[in-house]
This record gives structure tokens, sequence and C-alpha cells, in this order.
């Protein structure tokens, strides 16, 4: 049997998170133990390629290796054995024998699986065939063939006959195409199994369908959707879907998404004042900090816990491609938030707050202003800003002239009517003969 792997999209699909504590070096181990499946090695294999520090680097192959030993993905295992390269000793070296002793066993049971799947259509045994398709998919996921787990999964919807089959279903398509990288695929089947009968009764399901959907909008940079479906997730998911993600994950992600696209209204109901997603903030007391300086215009405080936090984020397999982009927009939001209710900002003064130099945020608020985002103009010479506040008091005069000339328009209109109708002024069709 060929056990070469198609390992593209692999890493892109899993959920990954940090205990986010500071710019410190990162607790591999701890991190390690918020996840199982193939998502941890995923995720550990993901921070040994683009961490800069050797000593994590080892640390997370040695668990990936551990790990792996445990089940039967032969070729992540050569990988792996390949990344250490013998740094760690004897022990963590390509173990052949083991290679050659799964792969056996492998044959021997996907032989057994097809016969039995075979037996199932001869004999036309609906619920039977379901299953014997779900094995193989559970099989081909177990050794890393990704393309054709899926398609065994998928395989299995014509021959669901309950809510709770269709449902597996979905959940099992949904997790393989996430470590794929498919999320096409993930938001299809999410709305799948969200328009299941009787799957509103199952919270901790409904959690997991939230999750997968608030990946796939945050993978297509939908990040205000992102974190509707990140905040909206029931507490109760607690650790039933780390082969997908963590419940710190929800915080983090849902946390700085709201941060870059909810204004501040929706950021006190749906996140500061939402105490089911209060639970989750209380896992990652960082991004929980982060949102209520954020709200309470304490931007030093702010920017800080974001640069803590950035070294770790970079690391999260899901979110490093988005870090740059969420802090860009939470910058920004928290720049025009700054200068909202003042007529004139002393630039000195700006700068401090948000740890950069007048000239570094000169710049910054001259793409603000050229986008229309900030209604100001900055005098470079005395360094200060100065709002361009609408006139109100000559805007409602012109409104209320505006109203004026249209009520008399109107009150012309029915008084000609009215007098058209009293005098039968009314032109009538001449009837035919």
């Amino acid at each position: 049997m060929d056990w070469e792997e198609s390992t593209e999209g692999n890493v892109v699909g899993e959920v990954n998170k940090k205990s986010v504590i500071s710019s410190e070096q990162m607790d591999v181990e701890a991190y390690g133990s918020l996840y199982s499946g193939r998502t941890k090695l995923m995720r550990l294999i993901f921070i040994a390629d683009h961490c800069g520090n050797e000593s994590m680097r080892m640390e997370a192959l040695r668990m990936a290796y551990d790990e792996i030993k445990k089940g039967d993905n032969t070729q992540l295992f050569k990988e792996v054995a390949h990344k250490i390269g013998g740094k760690l000793g004897s022990d963590y070296s390509l173990d052949q024998d083991w290679i050659d002793s799964v792969e056996r066993r492998a044959e021997q049971r996907k032989d057994k699986l097809e016969n039995e799947l075979n037996g199932y259509k001869t004999n036309l045994i609906k619920e039977s065939i379901r299953m014997g398709y779900n094995d193989f998919g559970d099989f081909y996921y177990a050794h890393g063939l990704l393309a054709d787990a899926f398609k065994n999964y998928v395989r299995t919807r014509d021959y669901c006959t309950t809510s709770k089959h269709i449902i597996q279903m979905c959940l099992n398509v949904i997790l393989v195409s996430i470590e794929m990288g498919q999320f096409m695929h993930v938001s299809s089947y999410v709305t799948k199994a969200e328009q299941t009968p009787d799957v509103q009764d199952q919270p901790v399901v409904v959690a997991k369908l939230k999750c997968a959907a608030g990946l796939a909008h945050l993978e297509s940079k939908k990040y205000k959707l992102a974190a509707r479906k990140f905040v909206e997730t029931n507490f109760d998911l607690g650790n039933n879907y780390t082969e997908v993600i963590a419940p710190q994950d929800v915080a983090t992600y849902g946390g700085l998404c709201a941060l870059a696209s909810f204004d501040r209204s929706e950021l006190k109901t749906k996140v500061i004042d939402n105490i089911n997603f209060r639970n989750f903030l209380e896992l990652v007391p960082e991004v929980r900090e982060l949102i209520h300086d954020f709200y309470a215009s304490r931007y030093a405080s702010c920017i800080e816990y974001l640069q803590n936090l950035k070294e770790n984020l970079l690391l999260d397999i899901h979110l490093h491609d988005h870090v740059e982009t969420l802090y860009d927009q939470i910058r920004h939001k928290a720049l025009i938030q700054y200068t909202t209710p003042f007529i004139s900002v002393d630039l000195h003064t700006m700068a401090n707050a948000f740890m950069t130099n007048v000239a570094g945020l000169e710049k910054e608020l001259e793409a603000l202003i050229m986008d229309n985002q900030i209604q100001a103009r900055i005098d470079s010479h005395n360094k200060i800003l100065y709002a361009r506040h609408a006139d109100q008091r000559n805007t409602t005069f012109q409104r209320v002239l505006q109203t004026g000339v249209e009520f008399d328009r109107d009150a012309r209109a029915m008084m000609l009517r009215a007098n058209i109708m009293r005098h039968d002024f009314i032109s009538r069709s001449s009837r035919r003969m």
C-alpha cells in the first residue's frame, strides 16, 4: 500500500492556541497539553518550523515524535525524525522496525475493512455500509491520508438515516477539511449540520459548529463574522473539541477579531458584558485585560499587551497570517477613538500614549486622514491635530429650511388635489358604446 501522504494544507488546518503569557519563551509542554490527536502534532511541528529558539524547536519535535509513535502515521513520523536529524540522541532516530510493523498492520486492517464493506454492499445493509465507509475514513485519517479520509466520510452521507448520523458525518468532514485547509467545505458542512433537526438540542455540537464557522471566516479574513461566531460559542464546549480547538483559542481569536472589527457599543454588549464569553476570557487573562484597556482608552497598556502577545501569536497555526492585519486594524481604531472627542490634540502627548515618536504618528494619522477615517488636519509646524467638526448649528438650520420647503410643497399639492376633486375637474375615459 502506498503510504505517501499528501501534506498540503495540513498545517493550515489546525487551530492554534498559546497560553499567551508574555514575550517570554512559550511553555511547549503546557501548550501541547491543550490539544489531542493530529492537531496536536501539526501545531508542535508548526512551532518547530517557525520559532527562532533552538531549544524550543527541539522540545516541540521531541513531543511530536513521542505523540506520533502512539498512532499510525508513518509518513509524518519520517518527516519529524528527519527534522530532528539525530540531535536528540538515538532514542529519537528513524525507527524503521516500527514503521514496517505499522505498515504491515495497516495492510491487514485495510484488507479486512474492504472485505467487510463488500459484504455489506452485497447484503444491502444500509447502516452497515455507512459504518463501513466511516471506518475507512477513520483508518485513512489515522494514517494521515486526508484526501482519502475526506472521500470516505462524504460517502457516508447517502447512508445516513438519522439526525445523529448526519451530524457525525458533518463533524468528520469538517475536521478533515480544516486540516486540509479546505475552508469552503468547512462552511458548507457547518451550514448543513446547523439545518439538521434536533441539532439545537445539543449545545456542545452547536459550540463546535460555531468554532468551525469562526475558523472559516478567519481564514477568509472576514474578521467581524469570525468574531461573532467565537463570542457566540457556548462555554459548554469545554475540552470537547481539542482535536480542533482549545477554549483558550476561542478567547484569543474572538477577542482579537472583535477588537479589530467591532465598534464600541458592540464591544461592550457582545464581548465585555457577555457573561458566556467572559468565561473564555478568564482562561486568557492577557486578552481579557487587553480588551478592557482598549475600551477604557488606556492605550499604552493596550499596546504593551499586544506587543507581549505577538511573539506567541505568530506561532499560531491559524492566526499567524492575520496577526499583522489585526494589529494594524486595532491600532487604527485606537487612533480614531483617541482623536474623536477633541477639537485639537497635541501630537507629542498622543505619541507618548501610543508608544511611538511624533514623526511615525504623523504618518499614521496622514494615512487615516487620506482614507477619510479621521476628519482632521495636521499642523506640522506646531505638531497639533485639528479636528474638522461639522458646523452643527448651520447644518441644523439648513435641515429646518429644507423641511419647511418640503412641507410647503406637500401642503400646496394636497390643496390642489382637494380643489380639483371639489370642482369635479377629473378626466374620465369615455365609455365605449
